[in-house]
């Protein structure tokens, strides 16, 4: 994957409109600490940094989580987010899997309320889709997670990077 990016989005002006967004949101497990379809529209939307994305969000439980992330990663466990990025900005289509029972205990973990880690893995993962990557270096690292606690804060949630009590 390229290196992580650097420039920060511009606010939607007369000449730059606002970015559209295509969501479809895909419920393959059932729990009340699932996020609606507008909350994840909203975390997605704010971390749209190109002209238009097609994206579908799909909440998987841990038999699902595992299976793809051994099929397309090689690593036999479920984790938090995985994103399947299919076209690069400035019109970025892709997918993004979320695991409930890891985001759950994660939340729990952490000491964040389970929206607050959603609303965190949402943005973390759009931003992978469009081309961010904290794996390939810390400075890497440095980048993204400076953009995930830019976006984030204008959402409304804490740093996701501090051991937070319940917020």
């Amino acid at each position: 994957m390229a290196a992580a990016k650097k420039a920060v989005a511009k606010k939607p002006t007369a000449k730059t409109p606002a970015p559209t967004l295509s969501l479809s949101v895909q419920y393959a497990c059932k729990d009340a600490a699932l996020p609606s379809r507008p909350q994840v529209r909203r975390w997605a939307k704010k971390a749209l940094e190109g002209t238009r994305a097609e994206v579908t969000v799909r909440f998987v439980d841990a038999e699902e989580g595992q299976m793809l992330n051994r099929d397309y990663r090689q690593r036999d466990y479920a984790t938090n987010v995985l994103s399947f990025p299919y076209a690069p900005l400035p019109e970025m289509a892709g997918d993004l899997v979320l695991c409930l029972p890891v985001v759950l205990r994660e939340a729990t973990e952490q000491h964040k309320t389970a929206e607050a880690h959603f609303a965190h893995l949402i943005v973390h993962g759009m931003l992978h889709l469009q081309g961010y990557d904290h794996e390939t270096s810390e400075s890497d690292a440095e980048v993204m997670e400076a953009r995930e606690r830019e976006i984030l804060a204008a959402l409304g949630y804490a740093d996701p990077y501090l051991d937070n009590s319940f917020k």
